[in-house]
């Protein structure tokens, strides 16, 4: 085999990582040859993945979810020999992953499971971290291509067992980055400023190069992506599945979920997942408009007052909550007392022709001096039956009001 070829390797998936290692291993003097679901303009770019495994021997996967892994590996078969190594660099369950191996495998071609871990300037700067497994002489044979693009290289055992690493790994930093955004919320709300809290994590024993990355980037707001949200809620999902098979109860990882999920729901999947800080601070939440077609987490409105509602060309003025008095029966032949002795009684509705009571002789009096609300003193059985037929009125006209 030629030494131009040996050195030719594949690249699929061009996101965050995978373009950003395509031009580090060109850096180190590798030919490399490209594809990506979506077509772009960048050099050595083919038609499919078939044409990739035809020039190289070596094609490395970066692609996001496990459906997307599982049809490169199809797609790679048709040309795949037992010359070719493939490397799957994507985050996914372990079983997609073993599935993945048997599809590749079935050609006698031979595969490594390498998830990784390490942002988009670890990637441009080959500072990656591969958590590997697969046969040792693959693993020999591939190891310069990985060490281009990583600065270590950590073997775990069988296929699947290395995804597992992963996902435990990514578990402890969104706990940390959800936690560190809870705990700023909490230095603001009581008047700190947040840098005090920079300042004070970075001689803490709980301090991280994740926490040193991520904490500026919060009280900046500044969410440009690293690693986005999308793909980190897609991990915690993983975790969570494999937790319920084990009949584990993940609780941190679940509540880093839902807080994901919260951000993802609301359209910022390709934001930074450092994004969560967004539900603690204001002048990073969402504008108003954005927060329109929110299924799980927008609150209805409450109104100030029931709206005004027109029927057969007459508007029915707004009852205000606060002049709203309940009927109450007499007591001792005496009108009810307002509640509180400071709120009014209640202005009378006039009741429109479609409405099928009749208006009672009292009600037609309480409007007849010059608008003036009067109030009939009557037997305790009128007052208990009047009472009944305002309440049913006014609940049939809130519910057009609103319909």
């Amino acid at each position: 085999m030629s030494r131009r070829r040996r050195k030719n390797v594949g690249v699929i998936g061009l996101g965050i990582i995978g373009s950003r290692v395509t031009e580090t291993l060109r850096q180190k003097g590798f030919h490399v040859f490209v594809w990506n679901r979506t077509p772009q303009p960048v050099p050595n770019f083919v038609g499919a993945p078939a044409e990739i495994a035809e020039m190289c021997d070596f094609v490395q996967v970066f692609v996001s979810d496990d459906d997307a892994l599982l049809q490169v590996a199809e797609d790679l078969v048709p040309a795949l020999a037992p010359r070719h190594i493939v490397l799957a660099h994507s985050t996914v369950s372990p079983h997609s992953m073993v599935a993945a191996a048997e599809i590749v495998e079935s050609r006698g071609a031979r595969f490594i499971e390498a998830p990784f871990t390490g942002s988009k300037t670890a990637a441009e700067k080959g500072e990656l971290l591969y958590y590997v497994a697969g046969d040792d002489a693959a693993l020999r044979e591939a190891r310069p291509i990985l060490e281009a693009s990583g600065k270590e290289i950590i073997v775990i055992g069988e296929i699947g067992q290395a995804t597992v690493i992963k996902i435990a790994t990514n578990m402890v930093t969104a706990a940390s980055v959800q936690a560190a955004a809870e705990a700023l919320a909490l230095v603001q709300a009581v008047g700190l400023p947040m840098e005090k809290f920079v300042e004070a994590m970075r001689g803490n024993a709980s301090h991280s190069t994740t926490l040193a990355l991520k904490l500026p980037k919060i009280i900046e707001a500044n969410f440009e992506p690293h690693f986005s949200m999308k793909h980190m809620l897609k991990d915690m999902q993983i975790a969570s599945r494999l937790g319920l098979s084990h009949q584990l109860e993940l609780g941190v990882t679940a509540a880093a979920r839902d807080r994901l999920l919260e951000q993802m729901q609301r359209g910022y999947g390709d934001d930074d997942y450092s994004a969560v800080a967004r539900k603690y601070f204001a002048d990073v939440q969402p504008a108003g408009d954005e927060e329109a077609g929110l299924e799980l987490f927008e609150q209805p409105a409450v109104p100030e007052a029931f709206p005004g509602v027109e029927l057969h060309g007459e508007v029915l003025e707004p009852v205000q909550p606060d002049n709203f008095v309940p009927m109450m029966p007499e007591i001792g032949g005496q009108e009810p007392e307002s509640i509180s002795g400071a709120i009014a009684p209640a202005p009378d509705i006039t009741q429109p022709a479609s409405v099928s009571e009749e208006p009672t002789p009292q009600e037609e009096s309480s409007t007849a001096a010059a608008g003036e609300v009067t109030t009939p003193v009557l037997p305790h059985e009128e007052v208990e039956e009047e009472a009944q037929a305002r309440r049913g009125f006014l609940s049939r006209l809130l519910r057009r009001g609103t319909d």
